[in-house]
């Protein structure tokens, strides 16, 4: 199920006419606060959030989704600017699409988005089942079975986005990715923008669970080539 956030109707009818014939089925609202009623009454497996809006905007609607819910969220915005960009994503985006938009691009983006969202959902096995594949660094446990992430045995709530890059670089302690390599392992596509999309997912995973953020002690900086996991 795919919920469409947009003030404009002949938006969210294009949207809901490609998602529909690519057989997913689809729930529209026309601004943040129906946006979010919806939400708390359907099983929502992805979200198409425009960013201007009345009474509640993209931005404060994603805050408020991201109290409760981690499913990818792709933002639409007809600013391009590098600054609102980055301000999506630090507030919870998962991806970012400026309008106008190719309908065919966004089907493959929410492809994209909901196959690793359902290949890290909770699965209805206990959470200490034996065939858990875990990832141990210090006292920070990764589950990717379950897509999980315990911190001094409390829950950690990471974005899909943010999981996948912080799988990425547990799985490989030690080796070093550039900005690059991780948008296009993650993402699946060439990075055509600035680094900011991944800078800003790194800043977010630190601030969840680092202690000091700016003095990180799990993923490090190699300035001028990337980061790492020690």
């Amino acid at each position: 199920m795919i919920l469409v956030i947009d003030d404009d109707t002949e938006i969210r009818n294009l949207i809901e006419i490609y998602l529909k014939n690519e057989s997913f089925q689809v729930l529209k609202a026309g601004d943040g606060l129906e946006a979010l009623d919806v939400l708390s009454n359907n099983n929502v497996h992805l979200i198409i959030l425009d960013v201007m809006m009345p009474k509640l905007d993209g931005i404060q609607a994603c805050l408020k989704i991201r109290e409760k819910n981690q499913v990818p969220i792709i933002m639409l915005s007809a600013k391009t600017e590098d600054m609102h960009k980055i301000h999506g994503l630090s507030v919870g985006a998962d991806d970012y699409m400026t309008k106008p938009f190719n309908p065919l691009e966004l089907v493959a983006r929410v492809k994209s988005q909901l196959r690793r969202y359902l290949r890290f959902s909770h699965s209805n096995e206990p959470t200490d089942a034996a065939n858990d594949d875990e990832i141990d660094i210090g006292n920070l446990k990764i589950k990717t079975s379950t897509h999980q992430v315990i911190l001094n045995k409390k829950d950690v709530k990471l974005t899909p986005k943010e999981f996948a890059i912080l799988e990425l670089l547990a799985r490989h302690k030690g080796m070093v990715f550039s900005s690059e390599r991780i948008f296009e392992s993650i993402w699946k596509e060439p990075m055509m923008e600035s680094e900011n999309t991944v800078m800003v997912h790194i800043r977010n995973i630190r601030e969840k669970i680092e202690d000091n953020p700016r003095k990180p002690r799990y993923i490090k900086n190699v300035w001028g080539v990337g980061y790492k996991i020690e």
